[in-house]
This record gives structure tokens, sequence and C-alpha cells, in this order.
């Protein structure tokens, strides 16, 4: 089974998402909550945009495989 994030919102007192999903009726959800949800909307602006920018560096295969990084750092060591 696949793991997807979505992007949602509080409506009501309800966690509404940002785009449509498909879910079957009765499916459970875990819904992870920040510890920290006092973000300005300038702050939660910048964030999206290094997340987003993080993701497309990523669809570029543009990191590193943390094992080859954890080999080159011992390697230094």
């Amino acid at each position: 089974m696949g793991v997807k994030a979505i992007r949602a919102h509080v409506h009501d007192g309800k966690i509404v998402p940002d785009e449509p999903i498909e879910l079957p009726e009765g499916a459970a959800v875990e819904v992870l909550v920040p510890e920290n949800t006092e973000l300005t909307i300038r702050e939660r602006a910048e964030l999206d945009a290094e997340l987003q920018a993080g993701a497309a560096e990523f669809e570029r295969g543009e990191f590193e495989d943390a094992h080859a990084l954890a080999l080159r750092l011992v390697a230094r060591a």
C-alpha cells in the first residue's frame, strides 16, 4: 500500500482537502498535525516554495542517496 501526502485546511472544525482525492467510503486515514501551527502567511508561503523547489529537484534526480552520503562522510573521518 502506497502513501500519499495531501494538503488540507480546517473549515468549521473539519479537515477539508485542498484538492480532490478519491477514497472509498469509510477509509481510514492518518492525519499528522504540526506542533507549530503559528506560521505567518509569509512564513507559510516561504515554506511552501521551499517544499516545491525540493520536490522539483527530486523529480529532476538532483539528490544524493542517503547511504552514499553516509559512506562519503565516514570516509572523510
